[in-house]
């Protein structure tokens, strides 16, 4: 039984599969993988990604943070791919428990996956740190420079920045998700943004799955590892 085969017949016979997505799952939409050869962690800026994208560089430079993410890490018209379909239409035949994700980009939600663990937030919820007003992403978008609220508080991402913890609720939806599978499926990952990639030891059965273009640290302990582009191996799973 090749590769391909085993996935199918790991997904033909399961009732309770949790998926377990990265950046990688997006590229396929057009939004760059953090740190492929050619992504976002790979290229020059004035200050370093992990820099800019934290909770102190927020509060001293918003206008540097929000002049890179808005270029960098805003990608309103991307749509769902393949990966972000075959998982919802796993769901919607009962067949997946859920997804839980690294990606702040709602694509999972656009391709009508229903119940999504947004372990960094997203992109599309945005709040004032002085009044807590609700903003979409049209209002970050239109913004010129800082995104401010009505009261004149600054708008921020409802997104985990660095130097933030992850929020209680969703790391205990996600591992009681990991904790239900009978198949968890991890995909477009490197599984190397900590605590997150931790939360794969509470899986304790034994089709575990990783789908990544290169290796991972947990790549032996998983049951089956296939190195390949997602597009390529779903395109080969018939769906019951």
């Amino acid at each position: 039984m090749n590769k391909i085969e085993q996935l199918q017949n790991y997904i033909s016979n399961a009732s309770s599969i949790v998926f377990f997505t990265g950046a990688g799952v997006s590229c396929d939409s057009g939004i760059p993988d953090f740190r492929s050869t050619d992504g976002l962690y790979n290229q020059e800026y004035a200050y370093p990604p992990e820099i800019i994208l934290s909770h102190s560089f927020f509060q001293q430079n918003p206008k540097e943070f929000y002049r890179f993410y808005k270029n960098k890490m805003i990608y309103p018209h991307a749509k769902p791919n393949i990966t972000h379909h075959f998982i919802a239409n796993l769901e919607k035949n009962h067949k997946c428990l859920g997804t839980i994700t690294q990606n702040i980009d709602g694509l999972h939600q656009a391709a009508n996956s229903k119940h999504v663990v947004e372990l960094h937030g997203s992109i599309h919820r945005n709040y004032c740190t002085k009044c807590h007003k609700f903003y979409g992403l049209d209002t970050i978008i239109n913004a010129d420079g800082i995104p401010r609220c009505t009261c004149g508080g600054i708008i921020k991402p409802d997104v985990v920045l660095y130097e933030e913890p992850l929020d209680e609720k969703n790391i205990n939806d996600a591992l009681s998700l990991i904790s239900s599978a009978d198949v968890l499926i991890i995909c477009g990952t490197s599984l190397q943004v900590y605590p997150a990639a931790g939360f794969i030891n509470y899986y304790n059965q034994d089709k575990l799955v990783l789908i990544n273009k290169d290796h991972t640290p947990f790549d032996q302990k998983a049951d089956l590892v296939i190195n390949d582009a997602l597009s390529n191996v779903l395109s080969q799973i018939k769906l019951d």
